[in-house]
Parts: C-alpha cells; structure tokens; sequence
C-alpha cells in the first residue's frame, strides 16, 4: 500500500480517533489518505488553532493529541503549540509535510528547516528518509509523546516518500535501547521520604502537573495524615478544591496562606512540579527553612532550580501509594501537626481571597467567575486564555477533579483558551467545556468559531471583557507610574457580530444581578455560543508577589 494509507493504519492501530490539520501542497498525499481511512478529520482555519485543539483534547482526555500542517509556514504557524505543549509536558504528535527529497536544501517553494526549528521545543523529532521507516516511525513517536514525562513529537515527512508504494506489516512492539524513562522509584528513597514526613512539624504538599494522573494516590497521601496541600496553576483539580486541607493555588498570584505556609514549611514535598519562577519569587529566599522531598518522572528537573534533599525519580501513581504505605507503617505522632494547622488557620481567617464588590449591577471580573461557578455547578471542563482571567479563573473556581482545568502555563500562550476548549470537547462531547477568554486573547485564535460552527462543536466562550490587555496595564500601574502604552483594547469588535458572522450565537452580559441566570441561559444554547460580558474596567489581580521578590511580600 502507499506509505501514507500505512500510515492511516498506524494511527488507527494506536488508538486516534480524531486529528486536528489544515492541507496544503506537501501533505496533500496524506489528505487523500484521509478519504478513506475512516479517521475523523477537523478542518481548522489556522494550523496554530489545530495545535492548540489537539492540546486541549489531550489534556482533557489524558491520550495522544495529533495535529497536522504542510511545510513551510503551515509547520512554522505549528511552533507555538509545540513549545507550548513542551512547556506543559502534553503528549502530542504533530504530522508536517515536507518538500519532496530533491528539492531538499534549495529553498524550494515552502521549504522550512522543520526539525531544526522545532528542535530546542521537542521531546523528539524524527525527519522520514525512506518511506519503509514510516509505520515504526509513527509507532516510536506516540510511544515516546505518552511514556515518561510526556512531550510533543514531530516526524516530518517529505511528499514524495508518502506517495511511495511499502510493503505494509503492522508493528507490534516498540523497543528503543536508549529510551527507558525510570518509572518505579526507589524504594530506599521512598522510605527515608516516609521517616522525614513522620518527622516535619511544619509539613506542605506542593503537587504540579505531574500530579494530574495521581489524584486519587495524592489524596491518599495527604489523608494518611493532616498534611496540607497546595498546588500549582498545571495542578489545580489533582486535589479538590473543596477540601478542609486544601491550602489554594501558591506563586504569584496564589493564596497567602499558601505562599506563607511554604515559606514557612520545614518539609516540602514536591511531586510532579518544577519550582518554576511563578512558584518560588526570588529563589535565594525560597522556602528557607524547609528541607526539599521531590518527586517527579523527568530525572533532569531534580535539584535543577531547588536542590533536593530526597530525590526520587519515577512516576507518582507509582511512589505516591508506597510512600503513604510507609508512612503508615511509622505511626508517626499525628497530634505534632496541631500547632501547624492552628497557624494556618488563622492565615485562612485573616487572609482569604477577597476583593470590593461593586453596590450597583456593573460586574468585577471575580464575580464573574463565582458566577460562572455556581452556573456550570463546578462540573464543566475550563479552559483559558493568558492574562488576569487565567488568574480569577484560578482563584475562584474551585475544581474537583483533575483534567476539568486546561490553561497554558509554561509558555503562557495568548489565543490559547478557545481552540483548546474545541479540542476538550471532541474528546468530552458529553461535557459541558467552557472557555474563560480575555478580550485580547480571544481575537488570536477567534477564526476557530468557524470550525466550532462547521463541526457542531458547542463550546461555550464567556469573554471577560474589560477594554484592555488587563495583566500588562496592572503591571504597567505598578510598575512603570500608570503610562499605559498600548494596552487599550477599545470596545471592538463586536463580539456578538462576530459570533453571528461565524455562525455561532452572540450574547452580551453587563448586569451583575441577572449574571447567573444569563450564563445559565448560554450553556443551555445549542451549538458554540460568544458570550462578551463587560467588566470593571481597571481591576487589579490580587494577591500579588511581585516579580523577583519573596513570597513574605506579596502585595494586596
């Protein structure tokens, strides 16, 4: 069969039930595969769209995500997704077409360097150079994309070698000698791990997004004692939110009885985060009288920017349940965390999220959120744009459960939220997706709607819509004497016409005391739905740790 029917197979064979891609001249031979594979193809309007989407549908599934384009500027347009779903350890594969072998290095018509572009923001890239490589090609790349830390791939392939005629065998086993992520833990670590937890009088878990397939394990964990628990943007729903030892979200703009119980902590343990810059502030000053626990799968993120007192390498659902069966086996002194909890309560009592609510019906973007919370009853999949909406989101939606929470974090992507959410409900066509969006944000991917429109896609955009890119006018506030340099948004466009444009439906909320019943109103609406909702125009995220500085000096 030709290479590219095989590779059809292949997909199949691994478990795809849906890709995300935009055609041109190079993958043409792959397109025409399509016609007949029985593979649900989506059309996006923008190759960063379909990247984004299959992050989305990855993220809320927990499977391979896979997004295609064509050489040149449709494998260019694909970096953004890539670097983002590296940032994020997303498990995806992406599909690019390349200019026949020939035409290689002459600077052919759309001819790109798409592994050499790509390849600082990989976990692996393969470049086809023979059509019979395909089939174990494709196999190698979902096995790296999902085991380990997960991460993009990218296997580029050239049109010509898609064309070619292979004899076809399906691949059975994928065995690479020199990939072989250590999952399992050690057991020596483990149990030193157990006797530092029976021994910390000022104990907090700090759970990142490697925690998102451990939930159940984490929450055992943290129940084997009192042990208070915080987690990172990525993790947020790994431990529910509603729970009488949940801390709130911790680094810039997470709680302060988080952010000062870590700073005060003599044992962190951190499992499946990375001690990025947004959790630690200055990092001579984090956390300075804890000893440091940390798991995580990827070897190359221990002791990289906080040194480890006890590393372990491994997958959590694998330490979490012996670490917890060790600490019970110590039955370790549970009254020695009273003193703890009495301090954390009363940073709970003095300090919890709040802001000014308003006396007539304008809307604080916080309010915003509570009332999107008690609309969807907490039970629909979010995801979001970049931006002070990201952080609200944060704050005041509390999530139950893991993967009902799909943000860029690493990278921070604009334009992230609205594709995402399309992805997330493919994968979850039985659940309510939500895409909390910024005004700005939106317009990046907002050619989406379309895809949303032609695909029966019902996703539900509400856009907190306050006229400005919101987090950079606060940092300009604060940080450079009010001179807001082009941050103002204006009222434009119309987002209702534009959603009637693309086929969607378009709703406008500014009251505050008909808000709930107005959400309630566009979730119910059928097909995908624009709703803008105009907010307070200068409102600030709080609290704050301004950048560089130490969690003990959070602001507002």
């Amino acid at each position: 069969m030709r290479a590219v029917d095989a590779l059809m197979e292949c997909l199949k064979a691994e478990g795809v039930d849906v890709v995300f891609g935009l055609p041109g001249g190079a993958n043409l031979p792959t397109y025409d595969a399509f016609y007949d594979a029985g593979i649900r193809h989506i059309l996006v309007r923008h190759e960063a769209g379909g990247g984004h989407a299959a992050e989305g549908y990855a993220k809320a599934t927990g499977k391979v995500g896979v997004s295609l384009g064509t050489s040149g500027p449709g494998a260019t347009n694909l970096v953004t997704p890539i670097c983002d779903a590296m940032m994020d350890s997303v498990p995806l594969v992406f599909l690019t077409g390349q200019v026949q072998t020939h035409l290689l290095g002459t600077d052919g018509f759309q001819e790109a360097d798409t592994i050499g572009i790509t390849m600082p923001i990989v976990k692996h890239s393969f470049m086809i150079r023979h059509p019979l490589e395909i089939p174990r090609t494709l196999h190698e790349a979902f096995h790296i994309a999902r085991s380990g830390r997960p991460g993009p791939v990218v296997v580029d392939i050239p049109s010509d070698l898609s064309r070619a005629d292979i004899p076809y065998e399906p691949v059975s086993d994928v065995h690479l000698p020199g990939y072989q992520p250590t999952t399992d833990g050690n057991q020596k670590q483990i149990r030193l791990a157990a006797k530092a937890l029976a021994n910390a009088r000022r104990p907090v878990i700090y759970a990142g997004g490697g925690v998102v397939d451990a939930a159940s394990e984490l929450r055992e964990l943290a129940t084997a004692d009192r042990f208070p628990v915080t987690c990172t943007l990525m993790g947020l729903g790994s431990f529910p939110a509603p729970h009488e030892q949940w801390l709130g979200m911790l680094g810039m703009h997470g709680t302060r009885t988080a952010n000062y119980a870590m700073d005060e902590a003599d044992l962190i343990v951190a499992i499946g985060a990375r001690f990025d810059d947004r959790i630690t502030g200055k990092i001579s000053e984090f956390a300075p009288r804890a000893k440091f626990i940390h798991i995580d799968i990827d070897p190359a993120e221990i002791s990289k920017n906080v040194p480890a007192h006890i590393p372990i390498v491994g997958d959590a659902r694998n330490i979490l349940p012996r670490l917890t069966t060790e600490y019970r086996a110590l039955s370790a002194d549970r009254s020695r965390l009273e003193e703890w909890w009495s301090r954390i309560a009363t940073w709970q009592e003095r300090h919890p999220l709040r802001y000014e609510d308003t006396d007539d019906g304008e809307i604080k973007p916080q309010y915003m959120i509570q009332a999107l919370y008690e609309a969807t009853g907490g039970a629909a999949i979010v995801t979001s744009d970049v931006g002070q909406h990201q952080m609200w989101a944060a704050q005041f939606y509390d999530f139950p459960m893991p993967r009902r929470w799909i943000n860029s974090g690493g990278l921070g992507t604009m334009g992230f939220g609205l594709p995402a959410a399309m992805g997330a409900q493919v994968g979850c066509p039985d659940q309510t997706v939500v895409c909390i969006a910024g005004d700005g944000s939106v317009q990046m991917n907002m050619q989406e709607l379309a895809t949303c429109a032609q695909e029966g896609i019902p996703i539900k955009v509400f856009i907190m819509n306050n006229g400005y890119l919101g987090m950079v006018r606060q940092w300009q506030e604060l940080f450079w004497d009010r001179r807001y340099s082009h941050v103002d948004m204006g009222q434009w466009p119309d987002f209702v016409k534009v959603a009637d444009a693309y086929g969607a439906t378009g709703m406008r909320l500014r009251d505050k005391d008909t808000l709930v019943r107005d959400m309630r109103a566009a979730l119910a609406t059928p097909g995908p739905v624009l709703v803008d909702v105009r907010v307070t125009r200068e409102e600030n995220t709080y609290p704050m740790i301004p950048a560089g500085q130490a969690a003990r000096d959070m602001v507002g």
